[in-house]
């Protein structure tokens, strides 16, 4: 009896007794997603039970889960969750605290706006987003410029793409500069016609002043991500490739990791100008155990901006003679951070806008791959946005991932004319060339340069116009993307780029639940309305994030 009794009790200990897992069902909507084979998949019931995809198809799926919790769609259209492939997260986060300068006409509007921005304020007074080209005369401004509304506080206005900055005397003062300064390989001071620096530095030459800017504590951080995570999760982004992330950061990252309170999935690339790199490569790849965050990759620079005429080219600037821009890393320095990323694991990915700093690249890759390997990390370039045709087909043959972002052509179209010429515009913003040699696009918007909005992006994608649908044609029109390619590019494709592609980028069975509610069919919607598209919700692993407020 009491042998029994024993054999009992110890079987009541080691078998666990059966959960009922809970299933929740979606339905009444009209859903889309990529399929492994690349069709694209319609459906109207999607289920998944804890943060993952069970099963998607029509109304008979109410049939076969009659326990489930039902959610009834009313008729919205459901999608995966989109991958931003090119974003900075906390430059969004702090934009959103300070002076934001996108769209501003002239420098007398950004006078008037920092007089009352700086009001009450004190310190360094900060602030993003002018761009010259927008302006009556499309000049580089001046620290006189600024000097007449703000001369007793230090002033930084960085350019709209991040390549240059613009600083008042105040600032440049306390940065000790003066006409005998020099600028660094890579950067460049605008001068006056008396020498003295004007008071815009280029690239590399940003860090003369922005190293006197107090650095960002780990609590501003974090109010940078969660700022930036309500503005993302708003937009139906669930997913962030973060573009070059510093030691502060990396560390207030795998923190909230480990904390659980990351408000999206971050794949983060550390960025290679960190005096901290070895550090963050020596403590080895991450990735965190529900994917919500991934580092196992760098983000190096190889040349500026088109706007800055910092992209570095083959040729002379059409409307600077004599200049090429600039390269910020040679060849062998280049090499260099590929051989330290690879030995580490890492994955490398780098910034090239001009052709010849693409050229420069793909030669230190392949420079690299020939010596160490590396050439199934999934490489990126990021932008790749003049390319000399001749080295388009090298993308594909070095398994280099173009990760460009769609917006950047339909902002630059009326810009990149002036600054090239005709011939190399061949192999500028051409996506559907790279489509169609194989290569997989990811696409991003390179927030704070651009909006976040991934449906300015998808619309830039398949129009090549502006919101005002100009050009008439489209600009190029034979590299526009289908409805399905730019769904791809930022889903799917986003997604392989991360080394993701199995767990997040469609809502397919044992992926995670990621997905978002929007208002309109993108697929059937007038190309002219795609960009107006609203999220109203947006979930992660099966949990709603973000529900947009309706006003009576």
């Amino acid at each position: 009896m009491h042998l029994s009794i024993k054999i009992i009790f110890c079987l009541t200990l080691i078998i666990p007794p059966v959960v009922s897992a809970k299933f929740t069902l979606i339905h009444n909507v009209t859903g889309y997603t990529l399929e492994r084979t690349g069709n694209l998949k319609q459906f109207s019931t999607l289920v998944f039970k804890d943060g993952k995809i069970v099963k998607t198809g029509d109304k008979s799926l109410l049939k076969n889960y009659p326990k489930a919790h039902k959610i009834n769609g009313n008729n919205k259209y459901l999608l995966p969750g989109l991958i931003d492939a090119h974003g900075h997260v906390i430059g969004l986060g702090q934009n959103l605290s300070r002076l934001d300068l996108r769209n501003t006409k002239s420098k007398q509007e950004i006078g008037e706006k920092l007089k009352v921005f700086a009001k009450d304020k004190t310190g360094w007074i900060i602030g993003r987003g002018w761009d010259q080209e927008n302006w009556p005369v499309q000049q580089f401004p001046t620290a006189s410029d600024l000097d007449i509304y703000i001369k007793d506080m230090p002033v930084v206005l960085t350019r709209v793409d991040g390549h240059a900055i613009w600083a008042n005397t105040k600032a440049m003062s306390l940065a000790s500069i003066s006409s005998s300064t020099l600028a660094p390989n890579g950067g460049e001071i605008m001068r006056l016609d008396n020498n003295n620096p004007s008071g815009v530095f280029i690239d590399k030459a940003e860090n003369l002043i922005n190293e006197h800017i107090p650095k960002s504590t780990k609590n501003e951080i974090n109010h940078a991500l969660n700022l930036a995570g309500e503005h993302l999760l708003s937009l139906g982004i669930t997913s962030v490739h973060d573009a070059g992330i510093d030691l502060t950061t990396w560390q207030v990252y795998k923190q909230r990791s480990k904390n659980k309170s990351l408000p999206f999935r971050i794949y983060a690339m550390l960025s290679a100008s960190d005096p901290s790199l070895e550090k963050m490569l020596n403590a080895g790849t991450y990735q965190e155990q529900n994917d919500f965050l991934s580092i196992r990759s760098i983000k190096v620079y190889a040349d500026g901006a088109l706007g800055s005429r910092g992209a570095a080219l083959l040729e002379d600037y059409a409307d600077r003679p004599q200049h090429k821009g600039l390269m910020l890393e040679s060849q062998n320095q280049l090499e260099k951070l590929y051989t330290q990323s690879f030995k580490h694991g890492f994955t490398a990915n780098t910034h090239a806008i001009g052709d010849r700093a693409n050229k420069t690249v793909l030669d230190a890759y392949e420079s690299v791959f020939k010596k160490t390997g590396g050439r199934l990390l999934r490489n990126r370039i990021e932008h790749a946005q003049i390319v000399h045709i001749d080295d388009i087909p090298r993308f594909k043959k070095l398994n280099i991932i173009p990760s460009m972002q769609p917006v950047h052509a339909t902002s630059d179209m009326h810009m990149a004319p002036i600054r090239l010429d005709d011939k190399r515009l061949v192999g500028a913003y051409a996506w559907q060339t790279f489509i169609k040699q194989g290569s997989h696009l990811a696409a991003g918007s390179d927030f704070p340069v651009e909006l976040a909005n991934v449906f300015h992006g998808f619309y830039s994608a398949v129009s090549r116009m502006d919101q005002n649908q100009q050009p008439e044609k489209g600009w190029f029109y034979e590299q526009a993307l289908s409805r399905k390619q730019a769904f791809k590019a930022f889903t799917l494709d986003g997604a392989y780029a991360a080394h993701q592609e199995f767990k997040i980028g469609s809502l397919e069975r044992g992926k995670w639940a990621d997905f978002i509610l929007v208002d309109q069919d993108i697929f059937k919607a007038p190309v002219s309305q795609i960009y107006k598209t609203q999220v109203l919700e947006t979930w992660i692993a099966g949990e709603k994030k973000y529900q947009k407020r309706i006003s009576n």
